[in-house]
Parts: structure tokens; sequence; C-alpha cells
């Protein structure tokens, strides 16, 4: 085999054709599963153990190839890391350094990016970036030296290998004694997988955005309505929505149509389980390795502690629910007070499906399946209007956050697909969520902002949401029951950078649903300048989402410091959700040089929605 040391120049390729996570429409040269299975070199598959092994020490060899699989009763063919789907659980030690040979044996290129690790951006595995990829036939060597503790995971950033299997858990162990005891650890990986080629699925939502929405408003719906809410009202708002041509029910771009959710590999029907003892405390580890899919967390008949966030130990709150965007991770404790078996449930946010496993005392016991929650149903405040006033709306009858409000809209200038375009953000007295009270005026860095005809919505009064638990969570403490927000997370340890940051970064979100197109500030990757940072300097990132889906952004190489309102305990944070229609803000230290992905890790928004980061 030809060895490919990464620490040696990678040759730069072009921004067209370099592989990102979700560039199956770039000119590359990879091959969909589908025409990988007709040149023979997956003759000598095999099925895959769907358990999910755990690799230790710090030397490891890793290898890419086909392998079959069935998860649906449909046995098909799918990229592995050694043979499983999740690859393995690859347990290391803060402070050691580790090696990775990573061993090629598709017919395409193929890479492996370390979610979430603070390492060189030569190792940070995203081709055209850190390195060209690794050719098929070659072993590419990884090796640096680990920096943190905690629960991440790696996964391919070549084509949609994401999508089709190649994926998996990465637990660091602290140097120093953990600061919160347990006395077993599970990793609980969540994923969606589709026996549908990644192209096709893609290909469809080309052609018609809501392909896989199969809770469209029917008829029977709008009497409910009428029943609810009064004619008047109900006129109201479908009309709304209709001058707009938009769906109150747009909620996920790809849904249990075509995916069964798994957990560490384990379908619905069979469900994932773990073992415990009445008494002990329990680590889970949840990660969400799915390509398209937000899961809402629950166990019930327990209270989870939520211990770290992104890998990175946060101050223990108690909740109910978590919801897990694409790529987050969350620890949590959990502790059984009876011999009974409980239902881990993650329910997709469309509530088009679930994951499910059991905590067990008996492996012959599974925990019952709970019914899942109500369809969530996206309201105005989703779409960053501000409808305080809203004439001849009987706000009683809407109910809770999401009341409708509508303050001073000119319906008469919305247009078809429109929503009020508002003048261009300008700076304010404080940045960010206002809380911190960090700076005065600053430049505001905004590129280029160019909103044209492949735009189809602009929020019109975005707010900071830190504390919403987001669409279909927000009627949960009505039945006792407490949503995670990130309002609730604080670092266990103080803020390292307490400078002021000395500019603000605004990007806004921006998609076309009609044509599923997206971008970031209206301008697709392919077309986009760079963004340029300052080696050392502090800025504030804040991003403004004029789209009506929830987008986890995710700024490889450096921490994302979230601002919820003590900047004394700022939590890091490797990926953070934006919700629709909202504002979120966060600092960043510009701490390793070097050139690094920014995007939405929705896997097929990411050709669109993504920038290159300089660091020099």
């Amino acid at each position: 085999m030809k060895h490919s040391i990464i620490n040696q120049a990678a040759s730069p390729l072009s921004r067209r054709k370099f592989v990102l996570g979700a560039s199956a429409i770039a000119a590359i040269s990879t091959l969909p599963i589908s025409r990988a299975l007709a040149s023979g070199n997956w003759a000598s598959a095999n099925t895959i153990t769907q358990i999910p092994q755990t690799l230790t020490g710090k030397v490891f060899d890793l290898n890419i190839g086909y392998n079959k699989v069935n998860f649906t009763g449909k046995e098909v063919i799918t990229t592995t890391l050694n043979g499983g789907v999740p690859g393995p659980i690859l347990r290391w030690k803060e402070g050691e350094r580790v090696t990775l040979r990573v061993t090629n044996n598709l017919s395409e290129d193929t890479s492996i990016h370390w979610h979430g690790l603070i390492l060189p951006s030569n190792m940070d595995g995203v081709p055209g970036l850190s390195y060209d990829g690794i050719k098929p036939g070659e072993t590419f060597v990884y090796q640096f030296d680990i920096q943190q503790s905690g629960t991440y995971w790696y996964h391919s950033h070549s084509g949609y290998q994401e999508q089709t299997g190649l994926y998996g858990a990465i637990v660091i162990e602290p140097k120093e004694k953990d600061p919160y005891e347990f006395d077993r650890d599970y990793v609980i990986q969540l994923s969606d997988w589709s026996d549908e080629d990644p192209d096709d699925i893609y290909a469809k939502l080309k052609k018609m955005g809501d392909y896989y929405n199969g809770n469209e408003r029917t008829v029977g719906d709008l009497w409910q309505d009428i029943k609810q809410n009064g004619i008047s009202n109900t006129w109201s708002i479908r009309s709304m929505w209709n001058r707009m041509r938009m769906s109150d029910r747009d909620i996920s771009d790809v849904s249990g149509a075509t995916y069964t959710f798994l957990m560490n590999g384990q379908t619905p029907d069979t469900g994932w389980k773990g073992l415990f003892k009445k008494g002990e405390k329990v680590r889970l580890r949840f990660i969400n390795a799915s390509a398209m899919t937000f899961f809402d967390v629950r166990i019930p008949g327990l209270k989870m502690t939520v211990i770290a966030s992104d890998g990175q130990n946060v101050e223990p709150v108690t909740v109910d629910d978590i919801r897990l965007g694409v790529a987050e991770t969350y620890d949590v404790i959990v502790e059984p007070i009876d011999d009974s078996a409980y239902s881990i449930f993650a329910q997709a946010i469309d509530r088009s499906g679930y994951a499910r496993g059991s905590l067990t005392p008996d492996l012959n016991i599974s925990a019952p399946v709970p019914a899942m929650d109500a369809l969530p149903i996206l309201t105005h405040a989703d779409m960053g209007m501000d409808m305080s006033n809203m004439s001849g709306m009987d706000h009683s009858k809407m109910g809770g956050m999401d009341k409708p409000k509508m303050d001073g809209m000119d319906h008469s200038k919305m247009g078809h697909g429109k929503m009020m375009m508002p003048a261009m953000p300008t700076a304010s007295e404080t940045f960010g969520s206002g809380k911190l009270g960090f700076g005065s005026k600053q430049e505001i860095v905004h590129g280029k902002n160019e909103f044209g005809p492949h735009i189809d919505a602009r929020a019109a009064a975005p707010q900071f949401r830190l504390d919403d638990p987001g669409i279909g969570l927000r009627d949960h403490h009505k039945m006792g029951r407490k949503v995670l927000t990130y309002a609730d997370l604080f670092n266990l340890h103080p803020t390292q950078d307490l400078r002021e940051p000395s500019r603000e970064v605004v990007l806004h979100l921006t998609g076309n649903m009609s044509r599923y197109m997206w971008s970031i500030n209206g301008i697709p990757y392919a077309d986009a300048d760079p963004l340029k940072f300052n080696f050392g300097e502090r800025i504030r990132i804040t991003f403004v989402n004029d789209t009506m889906m929830n987008h986890p952004m995710h700024l490889h190489g450096m921490w994302s410091e979230l601002e919820t309102g003590d900047g004394k305990r700022l939590p890091r944070k490797h990926t953070i959700i934006v919700q629709p229609g909202a504002k979120i803000s966060y600092l960043v230290t510009a701490d390793a040089k070097g050139t690094w992905a920014y995007h939405c890790h929705l896997l097929f928004h990411m050709a669109g929605m993504f920038r290159e980061v300089h660091v020099s």
C-alpha cells in the first residue's frame, strides 16, 4: 500500500471540485453507491455487524470498504469503517498522541473528519482544505495530540458517505479525575438510514422540496382549526401562509418516508439495550450522527442530568427532554430507581419516526415504546416576524409561545414567498444577546450581501431566543416536562479569553425551498469569498436565520463560545443550532492557523451553506 503522510503539503483544489460532505453535485470523480456496485469492487463485501466494537490504544488501523447491510428487510451495499455501521467507538486519553492509519478500499475518494477535535488544520480531514482526500487503494496516516476530553464523533467529509454509513463515536478520557461519578458508561449514537441512493434523495428534493413531507394540511385539519380558533382566525392564518407560498408543516427535508432511525446501529424493531443495576449512576453519551434529522430525546420515568455539551463539561442541569441538532453531543447521568426497564426514546423532530433503546436490568426485557409527541406546527414567530399587533386576531386562542404577533406589518409589500424585507442590520450598542455588555459600537463585517430571486424569505424581526425550547417542545412545561435550552448551559470552568470582541461578523442563513438552494448571505459556497480571521483575535459571530428550518452550524478547528448571559462561564460548543427566524451569537478566539471549514451540518444543505475560514 502507498502511504501518504498528512504533514506533507496538500495540493490546493478548486472550490468547485472540493469534496465537502454534501457536495455530490460538485464536479468530482466520486461515484454513488449504485454505480460503485457495477465496478465489482464490492464483490467480497460481507454482511456487517450492527453492534459497534470499541477500539482503545494509541495506534489504530481503520479500513473503509463496501459491506452488505439489511436494516429494512432489503439487503443493500453500503460504506463502512472496519465493517460496521456505525464504525467502531474509538476511546482515547487526553494528553496522548494517536496515530490512525486509514485505508481506502472503495472505488472512490474518501476521508475522515474528526468532528469537534482541536487539532492542526492539515489533520482535520476535509478534502480540498486539509488535504486531497484518500485515493482508492491508498492508506493515509492521521497523527495528532489529544488536547481535550469528552464525547465526540467522526465521519466522512466526501460525497454522501456520511449518509451511507461512514461515521462513528469518539470517547476521550480526561487526564485528571472526571468531575462526575458514574457506574456505567454508554454511547448512544443516533442516525438516519435510507435504502435509497443519496443522489436520488437529493434529486427528488431539487424537483420538489417537500417530496418527503407526508404531514401537509388536509381538509380535516381545516375543520379542526376552525373548531379550535374560529373562522376569522383560521382564515387570517391560512391566507397569510398561502400568500407566502409556505407551509407551516415544513419541518424536515427528509423524513421517515425514506429514513429508518437507528440507535447504535439498531432499528426501532430491535432496539438497543444497556444493562444497569438499581441505584447505579449511568452515563449516556448522546451523539446525533444523522445526516438530516434532529432528535428529541427523553427517558420516561427518569430525569436526565446534563453534564456535558459537545464534549465540554457544563454546570449540571436536570431536564426531561433534550433536542439534539445534527452533529451535537450531550452527556447525561441517569439514576434508575427500580428494576424496571426504561425506554430511551429519540423521536424525529417532524414526528415521522423514532429510534429507541432500553436501559434494562435484564437483556430479555425491553421497555415499552412511549407515544410520540404531537406534530410540530411552525408559527409566524418561526418566520422571524414580530406579530404583536395582528389586527382582528383573537390571541387568546392561539396559545403560549406560538401565539402569532404581527407588529406593523404591511402585507401589501410581502409578495409571494417573501417575508417583509428589513433594512440591513446595523451596529448596536451591545453586541449579541445583549446580556454580556461586551463592547460598544463596533464595525460589523458583512462581506457581500446579495439577496436576489434565489432567496425566498427574509426574517423581518429575528430575535435572540436562547430560552426557547423550539418548535414542538414549547408546551412541554404544561405537562411538567423541563426541556433543555441553550440558556441552561454554563461552562463548568471559567471562560479562558475574557477580551471584548474586536469585531462582529454577521452571517445570514438563506435559501429557496422551492428550488432547494441554500446559501449564506444569499451567496452559495462556489461563488463566495473566504472569511478571514486574524490569528489571535476575538470575534463575535452573529447568525440570522432567514429560513424556516433549524440549521446546525459547525466551525472546524476552534471553539464557538455561546453567549448565554454569563460571560465568565461561556459554554464551548462545536455545533450551534440557529432556530428558524431567529438569531444567535457566540465568541470565537482565532487561535488555530490554517484553512477551516464552516458550514451547516445538514448534509443536503452543505454544498451551498458553507464558507472557508482563513486564519493567518
